[in-house]
């Protein structure tokens, strides 16, 4: 029998505390979710190598356009900054060095999932669609295919679709540089 006990819920300004005095420490792998620090999965070599492929034609394709983020913190609101796997963000000259990087900074997201689809897909996609982000990619290692979401309103996004290898796709902010899904999965 399950008996329900309250919660702490933690804001953003909670969770930067905790790692300056040392709850939280740089070999911590957490986000905080709804105000809660949730235990990420550890990183596999394939997903490691997905993420490094596409950080290498991102920064190729996109140096003087965008700036490409790696596991970085992205803030959606003052209880969720989850970890992304990849976030092309707006151009700054900074580079974000002077400003946290928020939600509606982000022009797309892209996360790898080769043992977390159901919780990038169920958990993450919905707080991205609430915080405006426009675009949503999820490379799934284990379905072999990237699943694409896009127009965000505060109940999802509207636009979802599912593409196979041989299939192409181009960001919403750069229409007219495209990507095989070939290309991204490797």
């Amino acid at each position: 029998m399950r008996i329900a006990a309250p919660k702490r819920i933690f804001n953003v300004d909670d969770y930067y505390r905790m790692a300056e005095v040392g709850i939280l420490g740089p070999e911590d792998r957490v986000e905080l979710i709804d105000g809660e620090i949730i235990q990420m999965s550890p990183i596999g070599t394939k997903h490691a190598g997905c993420v490094n492929r596409a950080n290498r034609i991102f920064t190729l394709v996109f140096r003087d356009l965008a700036i490409v983020s790696v596991q970085n913190p992205l803030r959606l609101n003052n209880y969720t900054e989850p970890e992304p796997d990849l976030v092309l963000l707006r151009h700054r000259s900074d580079d974000y060095r002077d400003k946290r990087m928020m939600g509606d900074d982000a022009l797309l997201v892209v996360e790898v999932a080769d043992t977390t689809l159901r919780y990038d897909r169920d958990v993450k996609v919905p707080r991205y669609a609430s915080a405006g982000v426009p675009e949503v990619w999820i490379e799934d290692l284990k379905g072999d295919r990237l699943l694409v979401y896009r127009d965000p309103a505060a109940d999802g996004f509207k636009t979802r679709l599912v593409l196979k290898r041989g299939d192409s796709v181009s960001t919403m902010a750069f229409p007219d540089i495209p990507f095989t899904v070939d290309e991204l999965l490797g």
